[in-house]
């Protein structure tokens, strides 16, 4: 969450009506501030001289920019799509959007990403590496406090990153970070990262979720006390959290008194709920009412291309999914551009088995397209023995589940029979993923192609959804960190991509656009594609 400046201040926008003075621009300012209706603004304007025409476009500039300019105070009740038991204030356990939300409210992290994926510093007011980027230097920003007043350290850099380091370690993004050798204080608000392989992609690595500072030696995450722009008053999980502005925000304080957030896991109640504006922002709108969000005259669609996907998981150390010949069925199986049209409404893009979509700098155009082809289909599913099959469902992102019956139909031309089973988004991610032989993922994008890869098809990545432990995959991964030559580590990723889409079990018909919404008068939210409600930096 960032501060997210309004338009210039309305006594310096540009104007047609140069006859009317500065004084009696501010006078109008203060007018419709005041209440004053557009009738009472404009009759006083023309008393003064004013022509019709600059009267009425004074009074509609300066009303649209004190409508946009952001006011002090309010409370915002956040929607997520799902929630449960597993929900964690703890940043290196972070699974779920909810998690993030929370995480991005309470603490700050030491790099922060921009809407176009620029690594910019936040805890750390600079940052450079040595010449081949074995070495990290990260300056500390002096006059931080934490929530409980202590001041921020070196010491709290230190311990927050060592989380993440060791075999032991319990972080969800371990892999991510498993270059790092050693993080090094040298004053009390300097640190150096100490790597094993140069890694260029280390800062926006660290902008990501599970990277927030912590206090010193902090484990109570029932009340974490962090140095983000909200300080946490409640936490339930599977419930809901409140937290309230951080008046000693190092940043300007936030304008909102109060962020709700919890979860509505029906998708037509999360709807109904925004349209009857009980709640002020949403995730994960449903593609089928998408035009009765548009046809609302208070709401509005947030929609951010991006490199999110779906994705059905066959885990390849169980039956069926690790016969490559029923998972390759499957990939055929898929009706990718139909999806694209009518389940997603045309917000996404064809996926192809690999989850490095154009949105990332390092896709691979030369990775074959996979066609709809049912006839390929039925050939490996003969081929495979496999003569059933069941899929576990929930609506984890927008148009999933359709997908996986739109799926369930094909097979069903071809005589396969592929059973559905849908089940609660409460505690999925706990119960069902990386559990059951066949179940449904999404994934937000990461910064770097490295960092996706990294994080889900790594051979000893902990979110490694199918199980798919590929040697030379491993070694790709561990290759491209080291290399500095742009030409040489795209020819790398092209090779990690063409793996995936041959040997994984991860199913990607598409990847989703972010498509959120939000009440109209909500006001500031930016456009970063690398999470819902633009990854959470939505306005303080």
């Amino acid at each position: 969450m960032t501060n997210r400046n309004g338009p210039n201040s309305i006594e310096h926008q540009n104007t047609q009506y140069d006859s009317i003075s500065e004084t009696d621009r501010l006078a109008v300012i203060n007018a419709l501030k005041k209440g004053a209706t557009r009738r009472e603004v404009m009759s006083w304007l023309i008393a003064m001289g004013a022509t019709i025409g600059a009267a009425s476009s004074m009074v509609t500039a300066v009303g649209e920019a004190i409508a946009a300019t952001p006011k002090k105070g309010g409370n915002v009740r956040f929607a997520a799509d799902l929630h449960g038991p597993s929900d964690t204030l703890d940043p290196i356990s972070f699974t779920s959007t909810i998690d993030y939300v929370r995480g991005r409210a309470i603490y700050n992290s030491l790099v922060q990403l921009d809407d176009d994926i620029t690594s910019q510093p936040e805890l750390a007011e600079s940052f450079e590496a040595n010449k081949d980027a074995t070495e990290w230097t990260f300056k500390i920003r002096k006059g931080v406090e934490f929530h409980d007043g202590s001041k921020l350290t070196a010491d709290d850099i230190i311990y927050s990153m060592n989380r993440h380091l060791g075999k032991d370690s319990t972080s969800n993004a371990k892999t991510l970070v498993a270059s790092v050798k050693e993080w090094k204080k040298l004053d009390s608000h300097t640190v150096k990262a100490i790597l094993d392989n140069p890694n260029a992609d280390l800062p926006a690595v660290l902008g990501t979720f599970h990277f927030k500072i912590l206090k010193d030696g902090w484990t109570d995450f029932q009340k974490p006390v962090g140095t983000g722009p909200f300080v946490l008053q409640e936490f339930k999980a599977g419930v809901r959290s409140v937290t309230t502005r951080n008046d000693n925000y190092w940043r300007d304080p936030p304008h909102l008194d109060q962020i709700e957030i919890f979860g509505i896991t029906d998708k037509v109640a999360r709807v109904n709920a925004l349209l009857a504006e009980d709640v002020q922002l949403m995730m994960a709108i449903d593609p089928k009412a998408i035009g009765q969000v548009e046809g609302s005259a208070n709401a509005e669609i947030m929609s951010t291309p991006t490199g999110a996907y779906i994705g059905i998981c066959c885990m390849k150390d169980k039956a069926p999914g690790s016969n490559d010949d029923f998972v390759l069925a499957m990939k055929y199986l898929q009706r990718r551009k139909r999806i694209v049209k009518t389940i997603l409404k045309g917000h996404g893009v064809v996926g192809n088995d690999h989850p490095i979509s154009p949105a990332y700098p390092d896709h691979c155009a030369d990775v074959p397209q996979r066609p709809f082809d049912p006839d390929k289909a039925k050939f490996h599913l003969k081929k495979s023995g496999v003569t059933s099959a069941e899929v576990y469902s929930a609506d984890v992102n927008i148009g999933i589940t359709d997908t996986v019956l739109l799926m369930q139909r094909e097979a069903a031309k071809i005589g396969f029979n592929l059973q559905v089973k849908k089940v609660p988004t409460d505690g999925y991610w706990g119960a069902i993923w990386l559990q059951k032989p066949i179940n449904v993922v999404t994934w937000n994008m990461r910064p770097t192609a490295h960092a996706m890869l990294s994080i889900a098809f790594a051979p000893d990545a902990p979110w490694n959804d199918t199980v798919w432990k590929n040697e030379r995959m491993g070694e790709l991964l561990r290759l491209s960190a080291a290399e500095t030559d742009a030409a040489k580590r795209k020819a790398m990723f092209c090779e990690m991509q063409m793996l995936i889409w041959e040997g994984s079990g991860m199913v990607i018909p598409v990847h989703i656009n972010f498509v959120d919404a939000k009440l109209k008068k909500l006001k500031g939210i930016g456009r970063s594609p690398l999470g819902a409600c633009s990854a959470s930096e939505w306005p303080e």
